[in-house]
């Protein structure tokens, strides 16, 4: 028999219904906890501090060039540091995010070096 008025429709019996009340269509249910977004925070990275030592025959002029040329410190500053370094044994010259100072480290050891200096220069954890 055929519906008399095509614009309503015959519903269909609870058993042949494609999913149930407390499921969504794409067969999640409803909970609530479910809709909840968590937002991560992202920590700051650990910072390092990079670290000149004194030694008995590096020159202080050196040391002043070093601090200038790798740490972008104008002359006074850079004259303060390796005075700093020169009376305490050791000075904090920056500090860098891990990969930063490492190149710094890096970029003061082959310098020194290659100019035949026995400076260190070294990183820890802030």
């Amino acid at each position: 028999m055929q519906n008399p008025n095509p614009f309503v429709r015959r519903s269909l019996p609870l058993s042949h219904t494609p999913f149930q009340m407390s499921e969504k269509p794409d067969g999640t249910d409803g909970d609530a906890s479910l809709l909840t977004k968590t937002k991560t925070r992202t920590q700051r990275p650990p910072m390092y501090k990079v670290m000149l030592l004194n030694d008995d025959y590096t020159p202080m002029e050196f040391v002043v060039h070093i601090l200038e040329r790798f740490f972008g410190l104008n002359h006074a500053q850079a004259f303060e540091i390796m005075l700093t370094v020169h009376k305490k044994g050791l000075a904090v010259v920056g500090v860098f995010s891990f990969e930063v100072a490492e190149t710094k480290v890096t970029q003061v050891m082959d310098f020194s070096r290659r100019h035949q200096h026995p400076l260190q220069c070294t990183m820890e954890k802030e």
